[in-house]
């Protein structure tokens, strides 16, 4: 019973650390200066209407985001604004990483 009691403690902390190394956290501070940059730099695309925008869902390849500045955050991202909202994107992945309102 023990064994089977470590093993379920450890699968959960697994997913829970694979849950974590997903999470992109950006702070007030620097979701100023994103939205500054995309202000003056800004890349509108339409939503597609079979997409729906949520953090970890995969922009498709018909939509070109543009590249944040390098001083921008310390990771490079890609962004577009969609329906209104700056979408941060992982370039290798298109993943949506970020949204803000």
């Amino acid at each position: 019973m023990t064994f089977r009691s470590t093993i379920a403690a450890a699968i959960l902390l697994a997913g829970t650390a694979f849950a974590t190394a997903q999470t992109v956290v950006v702070t007030p501070e620097q979701e100023t200066v994103v939205r500054e940059y995309v202000k003056t730099n800004p890349v509108v695309v339409d939503r597609p209407s079979n997409f729906e925008l949520v953090v970890g869902a995969i922009i498709p390849d018909i939509l070109k985001p543009g590249e944040l500045a390098e001083n921008t955050l310390p990771t490079k991202y890609q962004y577009v604004v969609m329906d209104g909202r700056t979408v941060l994107i992982e370039p290798e992945t298109r993943r949506v990483v970020h949204i803000i309102d």
